[in-house]
């Protein structure tokens, strides 16, 4: 009789704790549902990412134009370097016998340069900002000045100022754009360039007994270097030009002990 209760109530206890945890169903509830995630504004978007392309294609078609416009920039200032060259050649085989067939050939090749190659520089960049170019450009304008101003001393005497070289220039302009005008550093640095050239025909002349015009040229360089020392130390962007200063000073010297031994050997003979 009393295994008979303690079954019976072991049997309720058990049916109670089966009724108590009955597995429930899964029911869904609004609540628990994911959000809804907006809709992209792709209109807003894709016309933000199309003006984004445009804009970066017109740098890159700059920057291309540029670039193209850079190469040829370069090579012209490669042909003007070239033929001034050849200018300054021609000027050098001056002497007493031969100036004038000798200047006149120069004059005759310093036209074709003009003409023929700092024309085609004058045309890439007017109407531009050419100084953006003007790394280059600058070494193929700096040899022409340096073959004009020769050429002009070896002539008369003097010295072609920028006025008068920009003015050479303008007719190769065209009159409805802004023309390419030389700066005063690639003129001061043709300048320095110059002072080089003229003590070499210093040298020559002193070698042929032509005292006089090696006095001439001495002290024209003197001159010029004296103004330079004066300018340059004023000067923002004049790195090139102190480097070319020490060179100005020996050719100053050089010219000098040239003419000093020819007068020391004119006084012994």
């Amino acid at each position: 009789m009393f295994c008979f209760l303690a079954f019976h109530k072991i049997s309720v206890a058990v049916e109670y704790m089966a009724s108590k945890f009955k597995p429930h169903s899964l029911r869904f509830h609004p609540s628990a549902a994911p959000s809804p995630k907006r809709a992209r504004t792709v209109s807003t978007e894709s016309s933000s990412s199309s003006s984004m392309k445009d804009a970066f294609s017109q740098y890159a078609d700059y920057l291309n134009k540029l670039n193209d416009k850079r190469e040829r920039v370069v090579k012209a200032s490669r042909d003007i370097t070239m033929n001034s060259k050849k200018v300054i050649f021609q000027v050098h085989r001056i002497s007493k016998s031969n100036k004038e067939q000798v200047l006149e050939k120069a004059e005759k090749d310093l036209a074709a340069v003009t003409n023929q190659y700092m024309s085609r520089l004058v045309k890439e960049l007017q109407g531009t900002d050419f100084w953006k170019l003007r790394r280059a450009y600058s070494p193929g304008v700096q040899e022409y000045v340096e073959a004009v101003t020769f050429f002009k001393f070896c002539k008369t005497g003097t010295l072609l100022n920028l006025d008068e070289i920009n003015a050479s220039l303008l007719p190769l302009s065209d009159p409805s754009l802004e023309p390419l005008q030389i700066n005063v550093l690639d003129y001061l640095l043709g300048l320095a360039d110059l002072t080089g050239e003229l003590m070499r025909l210093a040298i020559g002349q002193i070698s042929e007994g032509e005292l006089e015009l090696s006095k001439r040229i001495c002290q024209f360089v003197r001159d010029i270097y004296r103004e330079l020392t004066l300018v340059v130390p004023l000067m923002d962007d004049a790195h090139d030009i102190k480097m070319k200063m020490e060179t100005m000073l020996q050719s100053v010297v050089k010219i000098e002990n040239g003419i000093l031994i020819l007068l020391v050997l004119s006084k012994i003979m």
